[in-house]
């Protein structure tokens, strides 16, 4: 059978179940697949379909009908990590850090906006030319996009950008080479005493499954609050769990949850850590104000090119508080605060690795005071490695919690 034909025999038989459905009652997933079923048996003996060829068409009716069309299907691959639809008929997908272009289309203009309404509409968000942008996730943790016309200039777009249904520990980082295992046992001591770590790094810098691994080192019985735009963090063994997510205001521009809200509502929920899995904006304020205020441990991450950078766009983040905080006051909140950067990069293979380890050493000349202590470098022959350069200076938390650092560190 050509595209064609097949295509219109799909939309025929699409087009006649949503007209013999009885949209009195709800009608379960398995009636609406026995009535697919029926009709390609009838055509399938009368056009000469295939078997392998009519359950494929049978898949992609009832993704059509009743899931996110051949967005479906593609999420079933799990060696997918990124989808980008840039409109209808054009759809790229990552595989292994490559980008291909996907065979799968949206059958119309309209059909894509279908689709986006549902994803936006199962988590409670509205996406329309009023709130053109919005952040979501799918029911599988899957971290998504939306952006509408006239924002997008010429269709809707979805960027989806997919997690492991196993969250990755730090075995598993280690066995990808992000990182070395001297440096995994200095951050696992570093995470059991109670250390603020902030993780920086770009777009797929593989920030958000390092802070994953990172939770699996929290010891048992502390209680963990994460604050998220989207939940899509992955804890590690913490039974003791609160997951906070932000919700965008209505229509009507009211009953907005904001993160910085959920910061300060945290607060009063006698946490242990806090962790907020993406600092954007003003909420930089209150995740530094928690970190001062005895939540020893506390996570968090931010873009930026390179630790230093980060230093200065928590400044600007600050800044976006609405408080007129003097910048000196800014940069002391961050020097007592954080107590760590770990700035993660993704290479020219597509690999992704922790670039440095750096510790907050207070102020020195009115600026925060950074020195690394791993860094990840070139030796002489060219070849990639890590290289410890520095030591651990403040080692307070760690004699109030009984540990110590391998003999290394």
């Amino acid at each position: 059978m050509l595209d064609e034909e097949r295509q219109s025999l799909k939309e025929e038989i699409r087009s006649r179940i949503l007209e013999e459905m009885d949209i009195s009652r709800e009608v379960s997933d398995e009636e609406v697949l026995q009535q697919i079923r029926e009709h390609l048996l009838q055509e399938g003996h009368d056009r000469g379909i295939s078997p392998g060829d009519r359950r494929k068409m049978e898949r992609e009716i009832f993704h059509s009908l009743r899931k996110l069309d051949v967005l479906s299907e593609l999420l079933e691959e799990e060696d997918i990590t990124e989808i980008m639809v840039n409109g209808p008929d054009q759809i790229f997908i990552e595989k292994k850090g490559q980008l291909f272009r996907s065979d799968k289309v949206f059958t119309t203009r309209e059909k894509l906006s279908d689709v986006i309404q549902q994803i936006a509409s199962a988590m409670n968000k509205a996406v329309n030319e009023s709130n053109p942008i919005v952040d979501t996730r799918l029911s599988d943790g899957s971290r998504v996009n939306i952006i509408l016309p006239p924002i997008a200039v010429d269709s809707g777009i979805i960027s989806i950008r997919r997690f492991p249904k196993e969250p990755i520990n730090m075995a598993k980082l280690l066995a990808l080479g992000s990182l070395n295992r001297e440096m995994a046992e200095f951050l696992k001591v570093l995470v059991q005493a109670g250390y603020n770590i902030f993780l920086s790094g770009g777009t797929g810098s593989g920030k958000t499954t390092f802070l994953n691994a990172l939770t699996e080192y929290i010891p048992a019985g502390e209680r963990v609050i994460t604050i998220e735009d989207s939940a899509e963090l992955q804890v590690i063994g913490v039974d003791n769990l609160v997951r906070l997510e932000a919700r965008d205001k209505t229509l009507e521009g009211k009953l907005e949850v904001s993160i910085r809200d959920l910061v300060r509502a945290s607060l009063r929920m006698r946490p242990d850590r806090v962790i907020i899995g993406e600092c954007r904006g003003g909420e930089a304020l209150e995740m530094l104000q928690s970190m001062n205020t005895g939540h020893d441990g506390s996570l968090s991450s931010g873009h930026a090119n390179s630790t230093r950078d980060m230093v200065a766009r928590l400044e600007t983040m600050v800044m976006m508080s609405g408080m007129e905080l003097p910048v000196p006051a800014i940069r002391q909140q961050i020097a007592s605060g954080i107590d760590l950067f770990i700035h993660l990069g993704r290479l020219s293979d597509r690999s992704r690795k922790v670039l440095e380890i750096a510790e907050v050493r207070g102020m020195k000349d009115g600026q925060v005071q950074i020195e690394p202590i791993y860094a990840y470098e070139k030796d002489e022959g060219g070849r990639d490695h890590w290289k410890k350069v520095g030591k651990l200076e403040n080692r307070i938390k760690l004699k109030m919690a009984g540990l110590t650092l391998p003999e290394t560190s």
